[in-house]
């Protein structure tokens, strides 16, 4: 193992989640981070050690997140687009892959769908700022080594960042953690719902005022009234629904199989009263590789 192996191999995985709190995107984070080694490898000889490796790699990896945000568009979930629609049977209106928010395998409360959205709404700069101070916890004068920035600059620009999330507002403080009985029991409530297509038992464990996100189609829908006949449509007959129990994005879910094939995965927004969202990632590719929830 190399001199830049064994300095950098330990910080892949707080680089992956750093790149993917950047960009909203598993692949792209994969991507960045492999990027990140190889400019790094190719760097070591000169790296000078003027800061510790961790720094060094978290300064290359934000700008190649950086250059990629610059390059397009930013990605968000339905909700983050528009208005909530109440309207099941109408037209799909279907959002390019590369334009929504993709999930994230691991348990970690930082990543979070809603949280990892917000994040997306502020402009690239101000993002990294904040996510390198306040997530990471870089001191200031770090952050500015890494950003090629002021102290005060950095101040400056972590204050606008934290005033817009705050805006937002994405921390709720009744978030259930994924592997507690709370977040067992509402997971298990709503697994045994498709599997039997019970309708009544699903809309008895969500929130009156429930979201329903299906990617990648843009409309979304609010409220248990309009979410409810999604729901009776989607659930089928007894059987057509197989699923099992994941954590994503630091929160309960499930991978689908939908007559035996694969169907995608759902993200649960679960609350200490009842599951306050449901995100549905309609991609095949999804449904199978993560890792289940112990039981």
């Amino acid at each position: 193992m190399s001199d830049f192996e064994r300095g950098a191999a330990h910080l892949r995985g707080e680089l992956l989640a750093h790149s993917y709190r950047m960009l909203g995107s598993w692949h792209e984070a994969e991507d960045a981070v492999q990027e990140t080694y190889l400019r790094g490898w190719r760097a070591w000889d000169a790296f000078e050690q003027r800061s510790s490796v961790r720094t060094w790699l978290h300064r290359i990896a934000t700008n190649v997140c950086l250059n990629v945000a610059r390059d397009r568009g930013r990605r968000a979930l339905p909700s983050g687009l528009g208005a909530p629609t109440g309207d099941g049977d109408g037209p799909p209106d279907v959002l390019p892959p590369q334009t929504w928010i993709e999930p994230f395998p691991g348990d970690r409360a930082d990543l979070r769908l809603a949280l990892v959205a917000a994040m997306q709404t502020l402009p690239p700069v101000q993002r990294a700022v904040f996510l390198l101070r306040d997530v990471l916890a870089f001191p200031a004068a770090e952050v500015a080594e890494i950003m090629d920035m002021s102290v005060g600059a950095v101040k400056s620009s972590l204050q606008r960042a934290r005033t817009r999330l705050a805006e937002v507002d994405q921390g709720p403080d009744d978030v259930v953690e994924p592997r507690s009985p709370q977040a067992r029991r509402l997971l298990d409530a709503y697994v045994t719902a498709f599997e039997t297509a019970d309708v009544e038992a699903l809309m008895a464990v969500v929130r009156v005022d429930v979201t329903l996100e299906l990617l990648p189609n843009r409309q979304w829908f609010a409220g248990v009234a309009d979410c409810s006949p999604v729901f009776a449509m989607a659930v089928g007959r007894p059987g057509d629904w197989r699923m099992d129990r994941v954590i994503v994005n630091g929160q309960p879910g499930v991978t689908a199989h939908l007559y035996g094939q694969p169907y995608g995965i759902a993200v649960l927004d679960v609350r200490h009263d009842g599951i306050a969202g449901v995100t549905v990632f309609g991609d095949p590719a999804l449904a199978d590789g993560w890792v289940g929830v112990d039981r």
